[in-house]
């Protein structure tokens, strides 16, 4: 069985919560996919939907903006099997809406600004501290056999630089 998320009851609870905005804001969350997820759980599991519900957040007087909300309101105050099904459902429904939940998309922006303030970092530590550094240049250049080949070609450059003004 696909697992959807962590275990703990808070967790699941919470990624409904960060997830109702941008639910409730997709235009692919139109009428005709709010009514099969509520049938889904309607008929699969009465338990977490009855039929009174399902009729009420099915009613095409009530937007459907405004109906997923209620939905999703109601999920929450259930708990979470009735939000591990509304998420099943949503897979099985719309792969490419639940795809793009924010509880499912990683942020890579952190990991990039961490790599590239290392490597500034970096090169501000050689331009700071060179003196000491180019007595070190043979560890230096051991060191640059597993960089990237512009990195490598830098701190080589720095290297041999350093040699040159001694």
């Amino acid at each position: 069985m696909l697992q959807l998320f962590h275990n703990s009851e808070f967790e699941l609870l919470f990624q409904l919560q960060r997830d109702t905005h941008f639910l409730c804001t997709d235009q692919r969350m139109d009428t005709e996919l709010v009514d099969r997820l509520v049938l889904q759980l309607n008929r699969t599991y009465p338990q977490i939907l009855c039929d009174k519900e399902a009729h009420r957040f099915r009613n095409l007087r009530v937007p459907t903006k405004v109906r997923l909300a209620d939905l999703l309101k109601d999920l929450y105050r259930k708990g979470e099997e009735a939000c591990h099904e509304f998420y099943r459902g949503l897979h099985i429904h719309a792969e490419e809406v639940y795809s793009s939940l924010p509880s499912r998309v990683r942020h890579k922006g952190p990991i990039f600004f961490l790599s590239c303030f290392s490597f500034v970092a970096g090169i501000a530590m050689l331009y700071y501290c060179g003196e000491t550094l180019r007595s070190t240049s043979p560890f230096l250049q051991c060191s640059a056999a597993r960089l990237s080949k512009g990195a490598k070609d830098i701190l080589l450059a720095y290297t041999e630089a350093g040699k040159h003004k001694k």
